[in-house]
């Protein structure tokens, strides 16, 4: 019974959590490993984490692990994106909001995407980040004043104020 319940999670949130990996990183191979690391993790503790929240633990296990990651190879912030497939048929959009977001500090992403894209509130989007609702609130405001300043072109994208 367990297996099949966690295979269906599995099923339900493995394109979610990708997305989300997707938008921290940047970069789509590392992306699927972190969200498959995340899943193998969730399985490992499923008879624990099934009644709970398991996805809330999935994203916590990618934020934390891309931080690693980050604090590993000394990761700075990147005017362009890495070349993706060209499968991926991303409209202008997507790539606005990619090229966007990978102006950003590490931190600065991830409080802007668990909160918009993932729609986290605040306190759980510190939580998963492990610091408190302050730091969230800060953060996110630093974020999207460094977006206005860096990237001017996602308010011409979304009609907003010049």
């Amino acid at each position: 019974m367990g297996d099949t319940e966690f295979a269906e999670w599995v099923r339900a949130n493995q394109n979610r959590l990708t997305r989300s990996a997707y938008l921290l990183t940047g970069d789509l191979q590392r992306a699927e490993d972190l969200a498959q690391e995340a899943m193998v993790k969730v399985g490992l503790r499923w008879s624990r984490l099934r009644d709970s929240h398991p996805t809330a633990y999935a994203r916590t296990i990618i934020v934390r692990d891309n931080v690693s990651w980050w604090r590993r190879f000394r990761e700075t912030t990147v005017a362009t994106l890495p070349d993706v497939p060209a499968d991926l048929a991303e409209t202008e959009t997507t790539l606005v909001i990619h090229q966007s977001l990978a102006r950003l500090t590490a931190r600065q992403r991830a409080v802007l995407v668990l909160r918009y894209f993932d729609d986290l509130t605040e306190r759980e989007t510190a939580e998963i980040l492990g610091v408190t609702v302050g730091t969230v609130k800060s953060t996110h405001a630093a974020a999207l004043g460094r977006l206005r300043q860096v990237a001017p072109e996602l308010d011409d994208l979304i009609g907003g104020p010049r």
